[in-house]
């Protein structure tokens, strides 16, 4: 995951934007993104990207899913 410094912050202020800015770097330094010219979307239709990158994907899923999802607001994510 990407680390910020203290002072260092996120123009993008929405939830999520964290996970999305990892995601996002997570793409861009892959190697289908690189080598291989093709942007971001392609590279995850594909399935072209690291696992890590599989998994930022996910954990955004999740991540906007709970936006959605009233019944997180009263009990929380589960496992916690």
């Amino acid at each position: 995951m990407m680390r910020y410094e203290e002072n260092e912050k996120l123009a993008d202020t929405t939830a999520c934007a964290g996970v999305r800015a990892d995601l996002k770097m997570c793409l861009l330094e892959s190697d289908c993104c690189k080598k291989d010219k093709k942007t971001p979307r392609e590279c995850l239709q594909a399935n072209l990207v690291p696992e890590e990158c599989q998994m930022l994907r996910n954990t955004f899923f999740e991540c906007k899913r709970s936006l959605l999802d009233n019944r997180m607001r009263f009990r929380g994510h589960k496992g916690y």
